[in-house]
């Protein structure tokens, strides 16, 4: 039986998130080939971002977590990567959307509004259902609604 990319990151979803306890949040989780390697990452975050010593404790919790799966469901050897999400963090979730409101962020759509997919602008308001974002559409700032479910991807975004 092959186990795919995606249910992999499900298990290990499944496995670790009860296992990081706050102050530290589960921000993603990412499974593929990188070079000749397959890279297993788990970004983590915390308020006022994380240290080097938080990624080798978490490392610590999680890397046990992994070795208990059972049955294995990696079909290659891998390596472990614990890191921050970076400034450019993914917003996956509802819950995450709502925290990001008054953040710049980047939405991509799975369907065209207006003829445009992509979106960069403040999150002025999401109440679960409809992101609202004020974005600049050449010189003019313009205001758009997104139904929820027509979000592909969502992640903050740094404004230049």
């Amino acid at each position: 039986m092959k186990i795919t990319s995606t249910s992999i990151i499900d298990i290990v979803s499944m496995t670790v998130a009860p296992e990081i306890k706050p102050p530290y949040e589960l921000v993603d989780v990412e499974y593929g080939k990188m070079g000749n390697d397959y890279v297993l990452s788990i970004l983590v975050d915390k308020e006022g971002g994380i240290t080097v010593e938080d990624t080798a404790d978490l490392t610590d919790i999680i890397s046990p977590l992994l070795d208990a799966i059972s049955p294995d469901p990696f079909p290659d050897q891998y390596l472990l990567e614990v890191s921050s999400p970076g400034l450019e963090r993914p917003l996956k979730t509802a819950d995450s959307l709502k925290a990001a409101v008054g953040s710049y962020i980047n939405v991509s759509l799975y369907k065209a509004i207006d003829k445009v997919k992509v979106f960069q602008g403040d999150l002025l308001a999401f109440d679960g259902k409809t992101l609202i974002i004020d974005y600049l559409d050449k010189t003019r700032h313009k205001t758009v609604e997104i139904p929820y479910q027509m979000v592909a991807k969502a992640r903050l975004a740094v404004k230049l």
